[in-house]
This record gives structure tokens, sequence and C-alpha cells, in this order.
């Protein structure tokens, strides 16, 4: 393997890059700047409430399926990279936002904008306005390089295979899908394709066997559908395909210690397969591979 970045971001890949799929984990990073630990109201351990904990670890077996990984390295508090660049809340900044700017979604609505305002269940981030120079910083110095990355490594794949997937990579809080459809539910994967709009129905439907067999319980697009990420990357008309995959954290870490748990070591076992398996479905979509694939996304 080799590692490969910023010091925002990291690639991790296979000794050859073999197979035209992406895993991305936008919100396992744990990274804290010391003065934004300085402008907020909570603890280090509060503001990282919110975080993806070990979930680029537990997909490290797609690097072995021959796929990249790509990894952020600062915390879903401090920027979200699962957002468009500019969903803020005006009424976080000190001064009037451009008009260009999106302030009325809904995930600006619940506090979650590329600039999140809470983090956990509700717990405010900042105690007082920021100055939008401050955002605009962290958008253009983390944000914007991490999409042109991941946009590059998709092209290139797409540029050799003439098809890629991308698997966008996510935890879920299991309060969050403690209910569903008015009952109790005890959901272990979602798997959110756009409703069918981001993923040929062949892959999300070999997934979903897979993660089922292996004796996990997965729902479609419920309560998750797919973010940002997922949306913006999902052409499968064009043979560009994109799904996100949240995991109930209970089945593999302490929520409230964010150490991995019993479940830890099993779940990997399985997610390892999940990614042989999406390996030779993908292979089986592609055209056959062009004589020599030159990429400096390898390991040396």
């Amino acid at each position: 393997m080799n590692n490969l970045g910023t010091e925002h971001f990291e690639i991790v890949a296979p000794v050859q890059w073999s197979v035209p799929m992406v895993f991305n984990s936008p919100h396992s990073g744990g990274f804290l700047p010391q003065r934004f630990l300085q402008d907020s109201r909570l603890s280090a351990s509060d503001l990282r409430a919110s975080e993806d904990s070990h979930i680029d670890e537990l997909f490290m077996g797609a690097v072995e399926a021959g796929a990249l990984l790509m990894r952020a390295l600062v915390s879903r508090s401090f920027l979200d990279l699962n957002r468009e660049p500019y969903e803020l809340d005006a009424r976080m900044f000190s001064s009037p936002l451009p008009t260009y700017m999106n302030t009325a979604s809904p995930r600006v609505a619940s506090g979650l904008g590329t600039i999140p305002k809470i983090v956990g269940d509700g717990m405010n981030i900042y105690g007082g306005t920021l100055e939008l120079e401050d955002a605009l910083q962290r958008i253009e110095s983390i944000y914007r390089p991490y999409h042109r990355t991941l946009a590059t490594l998709l092209d290139e794949a797409y540029g050799a295979m003439q098809m890629v997937l991308l698997v966008d990579c996510h935890s879920m809080p299991s309060s969050a899908v403690a209910k569903t459809h008015g009952r109790t539910s005890s959901m272990d994967i979602v798997l959110g394709d756009r409703y069918g709009h981001a993923c040929s129905n062949l892959i999300i439907e070999h997934a979903t066997q897979l993660l089922a067999d292996a004796g996990l319980n997965v729902i479609r697009n419920k309560p998750y559908a797919g973010g940002f990420i997922t949306e913006c990357h999902g052409q499968p008309r064009r043979n560009r395909h994109a799904f996100q995959i949240e995991i109930n954290r209970a089945i593999y870490m302490d929520e409230v210690t964010r150490l991995p748990n019993a479940g830890y070591g099993s779940l990997k076992i399985i997610l390892d397969q999940l990614s042989r398996g999406l390996a030779e479905v993908v292979n089986q979509m592609a055209r056959p591979p062009v004589e020599k694939w030159t990429t400096k996304w390898a390991a040396e």
C-alpha cells in the first residue's frame, strides 16, 4: 500500500490500481485545528461526536481488492465535505452572506451545513459568530482540493476502463435508525443510491445481497438516500456509478467512547468480502483493461 495526499486528506493506494473503484470516507477524520478548539465552546471529545469513527479502517479491504481509498483527516465538525461548497447558515456569521450561497437547504436548517453549527445530539459548536473569511479559508484550502482530487481519481478510472464506481462510506448513530416506518427496527446498513438515480441497479442489488447473505439487515434509501457526493458523481447512464453506505455504529463500536466493540472484527470481514464482490461485478461491467494503466496513485 501507498499513502498519498495532503495534511487534510489521504489516498491509500494498492500496489496496482486494477479496479475502477474509489472508496471515499469524508467524515472519518479526527484532526481539530488549534484555533478551532479555542473558538469552540465544546471539548475536543464533544467535537468528535459526529465523526464516522473507524470507517476508513473498516473499508481498508477495498485497497487489497485493487481499489483506491480516499479519506479525510480533518474533523467533520470543522468542515463537512459531504455538502455543497457554500451551504452556510447566515445566522452563524457576523456579516451578510453573498447571494450565491445556499442558506436555505434542509441541511443548513438542521445545523449541518458545510461549516456545521451543531455536533452530536444538537450541541452548539460556537459561543459567538464567525467571520465569513474564516469559512471561505476552510473551503478554499481544504474543501476544494479534496473535491478536485476526488474528481480526478474518478475521471482517471473512467478514462482507463470506461466505467467507475464510487462508494461513499459513512456511519450513522443508532438513535437515527431506532425507528423506521413507525416501528422498531434493527437496521444495520442503509444503502443510498438517490432512489436509483446514482447507481446501476445491478451494482446496488449485488451489494445488498452480499451484505444480507452475511446476516445484516439492509435497507435502501431510508433514512439516508445519499448525500452531496453521491448525487454529484452518480451518473449511471454514463457508466459512472455511486452509492452511499451507512453503517449503524452500534454494531461495531461503543458510541460513547468511540472504541471498537466485539462486533468490529466480524464486520471488517464482511466489508472485505463486499469490496471483493464489488470488484468482481465492476470488472465485468468495465471494458477490457487497457494495455497498461499508468497512474501515480499506486504503491511503488
